[in-house]
């Protein structure tokens, strides 16, 4: 520990992100990222945007992308959010929306930088367990004293649950936020979004990194009505009112407008998710049901820390995390048919081995 570090900077236990190796090629699917790359438009607007503008700051609200947003969502622009990133959304929501003292409910596994968050602004929380399933009660969120927050599809598990089911905790919750984390909803969920007209205690999050092919960009976007957007803007103006820049902006707009080339690589992603799942269960392999571009597994025989690093000794990186409850399981990225199928493989042979 640092004599420099404040108290909170050594209390913190960081979010650690997939690794990210260099020592030489691996197949990736440790970090759901989209396997395929953004639309041509999106590289040519951002070439565009890469002009003698700049030298100037970009737009701190960031009124073409809201507008763009406004129009593909049908909300009103004043109910748009932008920043940099959904993880940076998040924390200003965090910040803007949970208080210390009123525990927030969020489920015990879940998107690990949620935790994160809660040491870092000190705040009081619930964990809700899971049901055995892995799959959410939506009674065990009701009447919360300090706010909900849930990603659907859950993460790392791929879980979903219905729009009847999110509205029932929003309707339980009407004087605490909800806010419902859609990284992956692009993979056959149902957004909450249409609910915001309704719920003016719904805070909808989402981004372009998994479904639009830009986790390089660093575009997030959240949904909610005026009080809500009023919060995150005052956040967002006392730590950095230029979060999003000018080829970030530009390529994000194209991303949106460009909708045929995603409905192109998601179904992509959702047919081949569709097709290994079957397979990996004939394998003896247990996969709970999945609506995101990854599929969380465990094998009643095979623990999971050995294949993890059995996998990585043959080119494959997939996710591990050592947590109760998961920690027998792994988290695999849909990758392209190619990926998968030396996956499979790679599972044939390694099982082959030790069984």
């Amino acid at each position: 520990m640092s004599k420099f570090w404040s108290k909170i900077a050594a209390s913190q236990k960081p979010y650690v992100p997939g690794e990210q190796p260099k020592d030489k090629k691996y197949i990736k699917l440790n970090t759901n990222e989209n396997p395929y790359p953004p639309s041509p438009e999106v590289i040519e607007a951002i070439k565009a945007a890469a002009d003698e503008n700049l030298k100037l700051y970009p737009d701190p609200n960031g009124d073409a992308l809201r507008q763009t947003l406004a129009d593909y969502t049908g909300l009103k622009k004043d109910w748009v959010f932008v920043g940099n990133g959904s993880d940076e959304i998040l924390a200003f929501a965090f910040m803007a929306f949970f208080d210390p003292g009123r525990p927030l409910f969020l489920p015990d596994v879940t998107y690990s930088f949620y935790a994160v968050y809660i040491n870092l602004f000190q705040l009081d929380y619930q964990l809700v367990p899971l049901k055995e399933d892995f799959s959410l009660d939506p009674s065990d969120y009701f009447n919360s004293i300090g706010g909900v927050i849930f990603p659907n599809p859950n993460a790392p598990t791929g879980h979903c649950i219905d729009l009847e089911m999110v509205e029932a905790v929003l309707a339980h919750n009407p004087d605490r936020i909800v806010i419902v984390d859609e990284a992956y909803i692009d993979f056959g969920g149902k957004s909450a979004i249409p609910l915001i007209n309704q719920y003016p205690n719904l805070l909808v999050i989402q981004t372009l990194s998994k479904s639009r092919s830009l986790a390089g960009l660093r575009v997030g976007f959240a949904f909610g009505q005026d009080e809500l957007m009023e919060g995150l803007n005052r956040i967002k103006n006392s730590f950095n009112s230029y979060t999003l820049d000018r080829p970030s902006m530009a390529g994000a707009i194209a991303a949106i407008n460009h909708e045929a080339y995603f409905q192109l690589t998601r179904g992509k992603v959702i047919r081949t998710r569709e097709r290994i799942v079957p397979i990996m269960t004939e394998m003896g392999w247990q996969v709970i049901p999945s609506k995101a571009n990854f599929i969380f597994i465990s094998h009643p025989v095979l623990r999971a820390e050995d294949i993890f690093a059995l996998l990585r000794q043959e080119g494959i990186l997939v996710r591990y995390f050592r947590l109760p409850r998961i920690d027998n399981h792994l988290r695999v990225s849909i990758g392209t048919d190619e990926e998968m199928d030396r996956l499979l493989d790679t599972l044939r042979k390694i099982t082959a081995a030790v069984l």
